[in-house]
């Protein structure tokens, strides 16, 4: 069995911004992938207090520390699905 890394709908360039899949024309998860998946050009990897859904939050781990560009251990991503 192979495995593959962010070969979900949610790496596709045929989903939408509804996380609706083109194609199939059916709401999709990070769950699905299918034969006619298609790995969008560039994946966002900018992980740093900025894009913490923590900063500036009363869980934040490091509040004296947190700042644009740095990155702790309870970095959490600000678009987590539930």
């Amino acid at each position: 069995m192979a495995i593959r890394l962010g070969n979900s709908c949610m790496n596709c360039e045929n989903l939408t911004e509804k996380k609706e899949c083109k194609i199939h024309m059916v709401a999709v998860s990070n769950n699905y992938t299918c034969d006619h998946f298609t790995m969008k050009a560039t994946l966002k990897d900018d992980r740093n207090c900025v894009t913490c859904s923590r900063f500036h939050e009363t869980d934040c781990a490091n509040p004296q520390a947190a700042a644009p560009g740095m990155l702790c251990t309870h970095w959490a991503p600000q678009n987590a699905m539930a």
